[in-house]
């Protein structure tokens, strides 16, 4: 599991089993939607893999205008592939894809804070994010 099989692509690949295995790994209640969360994924502006062989260990997305905001909803590494830098090689490839938008947006659980501020997000100032979410495990 080194780093250097890690094979990262931006294709529209992504068989449904891989896909829920890694929600679920993660108990991200998206799994008990499985069609939208596939059909969801493949809408996205830009979606980013993570191989292993042929194990799907990573992924992240982003939703865009296309010229100012990019909004990045989903991130997420399998438990075991955690803490290899996987998540932060996939937000670099989303970023760059972004540079020079006027906003780069995200929602983070509080226990990711410190991953993000390391890929450069910090506080949005005085602002509280805000929605109405259909998920449980927030």
């Amino acid at each position: 599991m080194s780093n250097t099989s890690i094979r990262y692509s931006d294709k529209r690949v992504l068989p449904l089993d891989s896909l829920l295995e890694l929600y679920q790994e993660n108990a991200w209640s998206a799994a008990d939607k499985p069609g939208l969360l596939h059909q969801a994924l493949l809408a996205s502006h830009s979606l980013i893999t993570a191989w292993d062989g042929g194990r799907l260990v990573g992924l992240g997305n982003a939703i865009s205008d296309g010229y100012l905001v990019v909004y990045y909803p989903h991130l997420l590494v399998l438990p075991a592939y955690q803490r290899r830098g996987i998540g932060t090689e996939i937000i670099a490839k989303l970023t760059a894809r972004y540079q020079g938008f006027h906003q780069h947006m995200l929602v983070a659980d509080v226990n990711s804070l410190d991953f993000y501020s390391k890929c450069g997000f910090e506080p949005a100032g005085q602002t509280q994010a805000m929605w109405i979410y259909a998920g449980k495990e927030h």
